[in-house]
């Protein structure tokens, strides 16, 4: 097991350390094309985070192994809002000006309805996949829409923050962002070789892998980039980052891994592990929007809360895996 070991290891350290190439490259050469930097931190930051997830979900459904490709996706929405936003919270309590991340909400929360509903029949059909991808493409058409109504949004003015610490020229841009897609597929091939390793010696189920050290290893790139925004104040960015990647998670990543390989819905997800995405989805939408207070905010409080509903669900699916 030790090989497999250190493959999910190296796999993971490159994944995060390639998706950062990735995501930078990609932002810059939206910048010097004249992409508005708000539509930058809704689609190229919020969306390219989740570079990881779709590059393991998808590999891991052409190799065969859904429970990893979907255990991925889902588990990772749980990790950005438990784990990652709880955390940040937690150094800095965050708080949300940003109208455009308001209207992302509750779409999101509506995604992640809408989503059960085609998976409660315990199957992911081609057509079922392709509604997901048609959903996202309309989902993106209506970010477009809002980043040209939205003008001095809160996000669009901590994007451009960002971009200018970081100036890069065209052509290290797109040596960024092509070494980090080379870099994404190779790691994505290591990480996923070992988790499925791995699975099998232990004799647990690719879906309780995928939901956590997957999971984990693939949302660490947004848990990097959230908690460098908080720390500068940039807490709509840090919000932002983690609505973009579960819409593009539950959308995108799923939505391509079904195409790719038609796959059935383990129970578990539509018992266990849905539900709790869409609670936390719920409460997301209830601390980020708050019209009594002008603002929504999420404090040290419910960051810590948030953080102990992940701990608990992780012992939960390792109790599960010690009973087995």
């Amino acid at each position: 097991m030790a090989l497999p070991l250190l493959m999910i290891v190296l796999g993971l350290i490159v994944l995060v350390w390639s998706a950062d190439l990735f995501v930078d490259g990609a932002a810059a050469i939206a910048q010097i094309y004249g992409m508005s930097p708000l539509l930058i931190g809704m689609i190229v930051i919020g969306f390219g985070t989740s570079t990881p997830e779709l590059s393991v979900s998808a590999l891991s459904a052409w190799q065969g192994n859904p429970g990893i490709a979907l255990g991925n996706a889902y588990g990772s929405n749980i990790t950005n809002i438990a784990l990652i936003l709880g955390v940040v919270a937690l150094i800095n309590p965050i708080v949300v000006h940003s109208q455009v991340i308001k209207k992302e909400l509750p779409v999101l929360l509506l995604v992640t309805l809408f989503v059960m509903g085609l998976l409660f029949d315990g199957e992911l059909s081609r057509v079922d996949a392709a509604l997901h991808l048609l959903l996202f493409v309309l989902v993106m058409g209506w970010m477009i829409k809002q980043s040209f109504k939205e003008k001095n949004d809160t996000l669009e003015q901590e994007v451009t923050e960002e971009l200018n610490e970081h100036p890069m020229s065209r052509d290290q841009a797109i040596i960024y962002l092509l070494v980090g897609l080379v870099f994404l597929i190779i790691s994505s091939r290591l990480l996923v070789w070992g988790a499925v390793s791995v699975a099998h010696d232990l004799g647990v189920s690719d879906l309780i892998i995928g939901l956590t050290v997957v999971a984990i290893g693939t949302s660490l790139p947004e848990l990097a980039s959230s908690i460098s925004a908080a720390r500068k104040g940039e807490d709509d960015l840090a919000i932002g980052n983690i609505i973009g990647s579960n819409l593009f998670n539950t959308l995108g990543v799923v939505g391509l891994a079904g195409v790719i390989q038609p796959m059935s819905i383990p129970a578990e997800i539509l018992h266990r592990d849905w539900p709790l995405m869409a609670i936390l989805t719920a409460s997301l939408l209830i601390l980020g929007y708050n019209k009594a207070a002008g603002s929504g905010r999420i404090n040290r409080l419910e960051g810590g809360i948030l953080v102990a509903i992940y701990g608990g669900y992780t012992v939960y699916l390792i109790n599960t895996i010690v009973s087995a």
